[in-house]
């Protein structure tokens, strides 16, 4: 049971984890190689990576587990995410933002595509 979404969570882990680390390592690199044109100070970018760690563990921690009751917790927080980011693209007119957009909607689909059929073949 929840298989195809519990597969879907694996690229969220993967894209938390290891954006997390490169924005904590080299924050700059990171945001050059996702397009962005905005001048950012490394401080907060490297808070934005420790958060984007944190939430990958926990991700890591539900596929662990397999805690299938958050399942789909995990798309409405990434619809929050994705509204909030919007604003961000909005406001900022960094494409940066136009890839987190792509990235956590991709996910966002893949996930709740994946729990819908999941639920459909109970």
């Amino acid at each position: 049971m929840n298989s195809k979404t519990k597969a879907s969570l694996y690229y969220v882990a993967t894209y938390l984890t290891l954006t997390g680390i490169g924005l904590m390592v080299a924050p700059q690199l990171v945001l050059k190689l996702l397009f962005s044109t905005g001048q950012y100070d490394d401080v907060f970018v490297r808070f934005s990576g420790i958060l984007m760690l944190g939430l990958g563990i926990v991700v890591i921690q539900l596929i662990r587990h397999n805690a299938a009751a958050l399942y789909p917790s995990t798309v409405l927080v990434r619809a929050v995410i994705w509204v909030a980011v919007a604003a961000l693209y909005l406001s900022a007119r960094d494409p940066f933002f136009l890839v987190v957009l792509g990235v956590v909607g991709a996910g966002m689909a893949w996930t709740g595509i994946s729990y819908y059929l999941d639920r459909r073949g109970r």
